[in-house]
């Protein structure tokens, strides 16, 4: 790995912060100050940052969120604050979210710095159910479940959504499980059958239930039976 990479991973700080670092001389590489951030390193390297040494940690992490309202699943910076201030984690800026959520969508979120375990989350081919609680505007019509069932074609598109599963909570509230990931999907099936998603929550994802202890905005990692079942 390249040594600016390394301090930005462990550190938080940008590529670019990580290489300004490195020229002021405020890194070691096996006792000797390095300022080339392009040197290669390996776990037995010992590396420190202003007097601090970093740890090398392998890919494998893996965590579930409880994402509130008004959060973004991205490191970006924009309008909203983004899920990964929720993380005191000397590695947050490896993590990436495996599936993200609308800015006004609740629920489980999981995140993880392994790319491979990712996609067998979010590519299509593998069709990983997620199950969100859904409240719609006007109550539920009796043909919603068979219409889901056999594919919408969403406004825009020329193909149809792959069959979705909905269970009826009552007039206004469903459970509806997909496994695909379109763009404002949920939504976008329910305005299709001419009804308005008012709120979105997705509670599951494969056989990766919302822990019930976490609220809004708390985290955990995932047991090694969570992570094993993707």
């Amino acid at each position: 790995m390249r040594l600016d990479k390394f301090i930005a991973e462990n550190t938080g700080l940008t590529r670019s912060q990580a290489s300004k670092a490195l020229k002021s001389g405020l890194v070691m590489v096996n006792n000797f100050i390095e300022k080339s951030g392009t040197k290669k390193i390996t776990p037995e390297d010992e590396i420190y940052f202003d007097g601090e040494k970093l740890t090398w940690v392998e890919v494998g992490q893996y965590f579930m969120l409880y994402k509130p309202q008004n959060y973004v699943c991205t490191h970006e910076e924009g309008n909203y604050p983004t899920v990964f201030e929720f993380f005191d984690h000397p590695l947050t800026t490896r993590l990436h979210c495996a599936g993200r959520l609308d800015v006004d969508t609740t629920g489980l979120v999981l995140l993880t710095d392994d790319g491979q375990w990712s996609h067998r989350i979010t590519s299509p081919k593998y069709l990983c159910d997620k199950t969100y609680l859904v409240t719609l505007a006007d109550p539920v019509e009796s043909n919603y479940a068979q219409l889901l069932s056999q594919g919408i074609l969403l406004r825009g598109e020329k193909t149809l959504t792959k069959p979705a599963s909905l269970e009826i909570i009552d007039d206004y509230n469903v459970n509806l499980t997909i496994s695909e990931g379109r763009y404002h999907q949920v939504k976008r099936m329910f305005a299709a059958l001419g009804n308005k998603v008012i709120g979105l929550h997705r509670w599951r994802i494969g056989e990766v239930v919302l822990d019930e202890n976490l609220e809004e905005g708390d985290l955990r990692p995932l047991t090694q039976q969570e992570m094993e079942s993707f």
